[in-house]
């Protein structure tokens, strides 16, 4: 076990949470870098410090002094999110952080990926590499826990992902990989990419998920134009639209058709599959009506 102060950022979400209650549980050293104190999670040995944000350079800079290892967790999704990263991941050299592992995306090293988001990983990725510090890229597929998600309450999956296939990978076992790439030796300079143990469609998804919760969901091939228009509203940036359909259009072109062992390779488990995940989390399509 490491005795080396590793600051955990986006502990108050999915995956931050996650690895902070496992890190806790095996009594490690860490720091939980948050923008809200009311909303980080309490644990043994778990100190707190808040930054108003990865662009807030000083406050950065502070919250990671004397930390040897940052998980660091990407932003939430805005127009600017690779300048945010740059700025957080320049004030961690500052602060003399010696070890960064980032938090990517499968397909991140392809700068003109389908899926608009990618992209902005591929920047990120490419921004700490031109930093003086140690790192590792840990791409995650898409999260098996979000396609329940992605159906609507009429039991429907709507997007033009046609016949592509996705190897997605549960919330648990990239916590599990990354606590043990936070805690364990030899991961500086290496690229993971976590995934699922199959590569299964939309349409296949719907019929785990039909089969698992004894509703009636399908899925529905969206033609392109449809799919941007559906989803059109004043609120919503133009940006963001984009991001919501190419995830699709990216799944349709085989981006993410991908399995690997590094799960197993990393954590000595097999990862779950969309089966498990459900039976795990059996509220996750209370929100569908459809029976």
């Amino acid at each position: 076990m490491t005795d080396k102060l590793i600051a955990v950022t986006g502990a108050t979400g999915g995956i931050g949470g996650r690895v902070a209650a496992r890190l806790a549980q095996r009594g490690v050293r860490q720091r939980l870098v948050v923008r809200d104190r009311d909303r980080a999670p309490s644990l043994d040995g778990a100190e707190v410090l808040v930054s108003s944000g990865y662009s807030d350079a000083d406050a950065m800079r502070a919250a990671l002094d004397g930390v040897h290892t940052l998980l660091f967790v990407s932003a939430g999704e805005t127009e600017d999110r690779v300048g945010v990263h740059r700025s957080a991941l320049e004030a961690a050299v500052a602060a003399g952080v010696a070890h960064i592992v980032y938090l990517s995306v499968v397909g991140a090293g392809d700068p003109k990926a389908t899926f608009t988001l990618v992209r902005d990983h591929h920047a990120t990725e490419e921004a700490l590499r031109g930093l003086p510090v140690a790192h590792t890229m840990v791409r995650d597929s898409l999260y098996l826990d979000f396609l329940a998600k992605m159906v609507g309450a009429d039991g429907v999956i709507r997007g033009p992902a046609g016949k592509g296939k996705l190897g997605g990978v549960a919330r648990d076992d990239v916590a599990d990989a990354l606590v043990a790439i936070l805690t364990g030796d030899g991961h500086e300079g290496a690229i993971y990419e976590l995934t699922g143990p199959e590569s299964i469609s939309f349409q296949e998804a719907a019929e785990i998920m039909s089969a698992a919760s004894g509703k009636a969901i399908g899925f529905y091939n969206e033609p392109l134009q449809e799919a941007f228009e559906s989803r059109m509203d004043p609120d919503v940036e133009d940006w963001m639209i984009d991001a919501w359909v190419t995830t699709y259009l990216a799944v349709a072109r085989g981006e993410f058709d991908l399995v690997t062992d590094d799960v197993q390779q990393l954590t000595g488990h097999a990862p779950a599959g969309l089966a498990e995940v459900l039976g795990r989390y059996p509220d996750s399509l209370n929100h569908v009506t459809a029976t």
